[in-house]
C-alpha cells in the first residue's frame, strides 16, 4: 500500500493523518487550503514495526521537518568515534523532479549526546525508491546508547532547480569579480 500525507492541521493520531494510494488526487499538489499547496510523497513501509510508533510527521504546523525513527531490535551503543548506518524501515518516492530530500541531524541529539550524521547531510534524489537509512556518528568522547525507534534525524522536502551549463570565454564583471574565501566581508 501507498501513503501519502493529508495534511498537517487535521492530522486525526499520532503519525498524521494518511490516505491510500486509491484515494489520492492524481496532481502531485494536494492543497491544504486556498493558499498553501503542499508537495505529495509516496511511502512504503518495509518493517510493519514502524506502525508502533506512527509514520514520520510534522510535530507542530510550523515544523519543517519530519522526524525519522531508528528501526532498532535492541538498544544500540556508539563508541567514540564510532559510526554506523541504521535501518528507518522506510522507502519515500519523492517522484517530482522538482523537489529532493534531506535527511538532517536533530539539533537537540547532537548538542546533548554529541551524535550527528555521518555524512552531514543526506540529499535523497527525486527518483530514488530504496528504504531511507541514516548514518550516525558519534563525535563525543563517551560511549552513547541509541533507543529503539528513537528519533534520530529528519527528513526535509527542499525544492530544486537543475542548471543548464553555458560555456564562456569570461563573465560579466560582478562586484565580487574572483575574491575568494573571505572576500565577501570587506566593506
Amino acid at each position: 500500500m501507498v501513503l501519502c500525507p493529508q495534511g498537517i492541521d487535521d492530522r486525526a493520531s499520532r503519525g498524521g493523518r494518511w490516505v491510500t494510494e486509491t484515494q489520492r488526487k492524481p496532481a502531485s499538489l494536494h492543497s491544504i487550503d486556498s493558499e498553501t499547496v503542499m508537495p505529495r510523497l509516496e511511502v512504503k513501509v518495509l518493517d510493519e514495526r514502524v506502525h508502533q510508533h506512527g509514520l514520520p510527521d510534522y510535530a507542530t504546523p510550523g515544523s519543517a521537518g519530519m522526524d525519522l525513527r531508528v528501526l532498532l531490535n535492541e538498544p544500540l551503543v556508539l563508541q567514540p568515534g564510532e559510526s554506523t548506518l541504521v535501518h528507518t524501515g522506510l522507502a519515500i518516492h519523492i517522484g517530482d523532479p522538482a523537489f529532493a530530500g534531506m535527511i538532517l541531524p536533530r539539533s537537540g541529539l547532537g548538542h546533548k549526546k554529541g551524535i550527528v550524521l555521518g555524512n552531514l547531510v543526506g540529499l535523497i534524489d527525486s527518483d530514488y525508491q530504496g528504504e531511507l537509512m541514516i548514518s550516525l556518528w558519534n563525535r563525543s568522547a563517551e560511549a552513547v546508547e541509541i533507543e529503539p525507534f528513537e528519533r534520530v534525524a529528519q527528513y526535509v522536502l527542499v525544492p530544486v532547480a537543475q542548471a543548464q551549463l553555458v560555456v564562456v570565454d569570461s563573465f560579466n564583471a560582478s562586484e565580487r569579480a574572483e575574491g575568494g574565501f573571505g572576500h565577501s566581508g570587506r566593506h
